[in-house]
């Protein structure tokens, strides 16, 4: 299913609602043919059936607001997360101004090389769910400067403390994005989410409706809400992925109002 990712949520959507809904129609047709002439279900039995109907429904919704609930949370602590990252860097970029040169402008220049391989190179590698390498030989090249940097004045150790500290934070919440890359729900709550549809659908054949046109209709409109749901699960639960991906525009705006000139 990743390939869903590289299409547009225009055609993705509209393909996953229209697959469910055929789904929900072949299985209602099927149903009426060759399964409810042999049960003898009469309009009294819907008295049953609805309350049964309405108990799925409840269970499968809560499931389905619990999990739904869990992809949104992680996508937006994600979205927090790389927000926290272009900060770090921009306050370590701006406190490096206090060194002095021409350690000043090798750091701002590591600094400088590291944002655009992020925006250029690992960026596009997480939307293809890699997790990108490039970026360890470049923080190791600033962790060495750093290292090698003498303070003669107080002022300098009270600037080079500062920037020690800014850069270990910035490790820490680099470490944290790159965790996120491949994250995503587990199978077995997909499988949750995919066989609890089926079961409410399911559920949904067995009223004693006349008209087989509104049974369809019925049925149809109560697959669209769900796969609906299910869309937008699908969407955010690799936040790097997809249209509703999170994108390099922090780092991009850090870069051309910061670095680049």
């Amino acid at each position: 299913m990743h390939w869903l990712y590289e299409v547009p949520f225009w055609i993705s959507g509209p393909l996953i609602c229209a697959g469910l809904i055929a789904i929900a129609i072949a299985g209602l047709l099927a149903v009426r043919r060759w399964v409810l002439p042999r049960l003898a279900i009469s309009s009294e039995d819907s008295h049953f059936v609805g309350p049964l109907v309405h108990s799925v429904m409840v269970f499968y919704g809560l499931v389905l607001a619990l999990i739904a609930v869990r992809v949104f949370d992680a996508y937006s602590e994600t979205a927090h997360v790389v927000s926290s990252e272009a900060t770090k860097v921009a306050a370590l970029y701006r406190d490096l101004g206090g060194y002095p040169e021409p350690v000043r402008t090798a750091l701002r220049a590591s600094v400088r090389d590291y944002v655009d391989q992020v925006i250029h190179e690992a960026w596009p590698q997480m939307r293809a769910g890699v997790i990108p390498l490039g970026g360890v030989r470049r923080m190791n090249v600033i962790q060495a400067q750093l290292a090698a940097f003498e303070p003669m004045t107080e002022g300098q150790k009270i600037v080079h403390a500062q920037v020690v500290r800014e850069f270990s934070e910035f490790i820490e919440v680099r470490r944290q994005r790159l965790d996120r890359v491949r994250e995503s729900l587990p199978g077995v709550q997909w499988m949750v989410v995919l066989l609890g549809a089926a079961i409410a659908l399911s559920a949904a054949f067995f009223f004693h409706v006349a008209d087989v046109r509104l049974h369809v209709i019925l049925v149809s409109l109560l697959a669209l809400f769900i796969a609906t749901v299910i869309f937008v699960m699908f969407s955010m639960d690799h936040p790097f992925r997809g249209d509703l991906r999170i994108t390099a525009e922090s780092y991009q705006l850090i870069y051309e109002q910061l670095m680049d000139h």
